[in-house]
């Protein structure tokens, strides 16, 4: 059969979708990226906050479309939206043949081939996939995710992930190396580490600082070319000396820290049931600095959280002045239904969240723009992805400062030597500045370009990977 996916949501959804394609795959299917080809139609939904499930909503009904006009003989929804809503799901919209948990992604070939019904439960172990898991990588070919843990065991009142996530659970150590290895090997030059919190990495399997482990030994794989390996999603009081000492010592390990804090006031954090306060974070923040020259910090704050007050904002406000993160993103508050904060009184309207969401972001933009402007005429490491995706023009890179899909990107506008070429790591040197992009000549190769193998696993273009 012909099958098409529309991936939605995070990182770890992207991976959700891509150990289902190539479970299908691996049966001799066929993926396709035009949705009135496809006999099937799969939609790995997200539903973390009200946009996501509207979006998410949305996609099913656009692809509902196609069993009308198309080929489609069947519409599976996949996903979060099927872990908090599947009754919903089943009594609202017929059009839908069959639902996929979380939990549930090994029933996605019976499900397509008709084997199974739609109706389905979540199994009693919950679902955790491995390195001789077949995967069919839809990113592009030069950098990968691997999740390395599920679940999350963290209270955080806004959240429900752990709802339909499940309890916190590592993969095997040997198990990620393994996968590293292959993917390494098949000419992969990044690898991202992703999972609820990765920082509690190995907790559950008794190891002690279980993340800095993984990370020397993945440093320690050898490849034949230069590879660049970073871990998104950091909990700030699971951040150890000796996590950050492993970053410092080993080449491959970019020195990068994605660190989501959600806010800095102590009173707002506590009723988060996170902890922490602006003065903790900001010695943690130095404390990382001092141990990782150069290192990058990105991190993400939450306004409008029920009961931030207006000098709880303007805490954050002289927080993030003080702290002058690298990346950062904003989000306004989603009042879930079934999270921890949705009893809290206290409720912003959202005419004061977006004020504060508009107003930390300008904060942020001018702190971009000077550390961009500060870099003009370093020479760094790039990453080439190939033509930009604003104009055909230019050529889009990334430094290791930079991760993909969420930070801004190198633009190259002019080349000394060689042609780029897409998954190449070559040096710039940056001659100007955006707000959060910069721009540089690409220096020529200082040694002959590695002799990759092909690739052994398959890359697509998937139908719609929306992130």
């Amino acid at each position: 059969m012909k099958i098409g996916f529309v991936s939605l949501g995070c990182p770890k959804n992207l991976v959700d979708s891509e150990v289902m394609m190539g479970a299908l795959v691996a049966r001799g299917h066929e993926l396709t990226p035009h949705p009135g080809d496809a006999d099937v139609l799969v939609v790995n939904t997200c539903s973390f906050i009200d946009p996501a499930k509207k979006e998410s909503v949305d996609t099913i009904l656009e692809m509902a479309e196609y069993k009308k006009t198309g080929h489609a003989r069947k519409l599976i929804v996949a996903g979060c939206l099927v872990e908090r809503y599947r009754g919903d799901i089943r009594k609202e919209m017929p059009e839908v043949d069959a639902l996929v948990g979380t939990n549930e992604l090994e029933r996605i070939v019976a499900l397509c081939e008709g084997l199974e019904d739609g109706a389905g439960a979540s199994p009693a172990v919950p679902y955790l996939y491995h390195d001789l898991t077949p995967r069919v990588l839809s990113t592009p070919g030069h950098f990968a995710y691997i999740k390395i843990a599920e679940g999350c065991d963290h209270p955080c009142s806004f959240c429900v992930i752990p709802q339909y996530r499940g309890a916190f659970r590592s993969r095997r150590f040997e198990s990620v190396i393994a996968e590293a290895t292959r993917l390494f090997h098949h000419g992969v030059r990044e690898i991202n580490l992703i999972g609820q919190d990765t920082t509690c990495y190995g907790e559950d399997l008794g190891l002690r600082d279980g993340l800095a482990a993984l990370l020397e030994r993945l440093a320690k794989i050898e490849a034949g070319h230069e590879t660049w390996i970073r871990f998104l999603y950091a909990y700030p009081n699971k951040v150890t000396q000796r996590l950050l000492d492993a970053i410092a010592a080993h080449q491959p390990l970019v020195k990068y820290i994605d660190m989501p804090l959600q806010h800095s006031s102590a009173r707002v954090l506590q009723r988060m049931k996170r902890g922490g306060s602006g003065e903790i974070f900001l010695r943690l923040i130095e404390r990382i600095r001092r141990t990782i020259p150069g290192v990058a910090i990105r991190t993400s704050f939450i306004v409008g959280f029920p009961g931030e007050t207006a000098v709880d904002f303007e805490e954050l406000c002289q927080f993030v002045q003080a702290a002058r993160f690298d990346n950062m993103g904003v989000f306004l508050y989603s009042d879930e239904d079934s999270s921890g904060s949705y009893p809290l009184d206290g409720k912003v309207d959202a005419l004061t969240k977006g004020s504060r969401q508009r107003r930390l972001m300008a904060l942020q933009r001018k702190i971009a723009r000077a550390r961009g402007r500060a870099l003009v005429g370093a020479e760094v490491s790039v990453l080439v992805e190939g033509l930009s995706e604003e104009t055909d023009l230019l050529w889009q890179a990334r430094m290791t400062t930079q991760a993909p899909e969420i930070d801004g990107v190198t633009l190259i506008n002019d080349v000394e030597g060689a042609a780029p070429r897409s998954g190449e790591i070559r040096r710039l040197r940056i001659t100007g500045s955006h707000d959060y992009d910069v721009v540089g000549t690409l220096l020529p190769p200082t040694e002959a370009a590695p002799v990759l193998p092909p690739p052994g696993l398959v890359h697509i273009e998937p139908l719609a990977v929306r992130l």
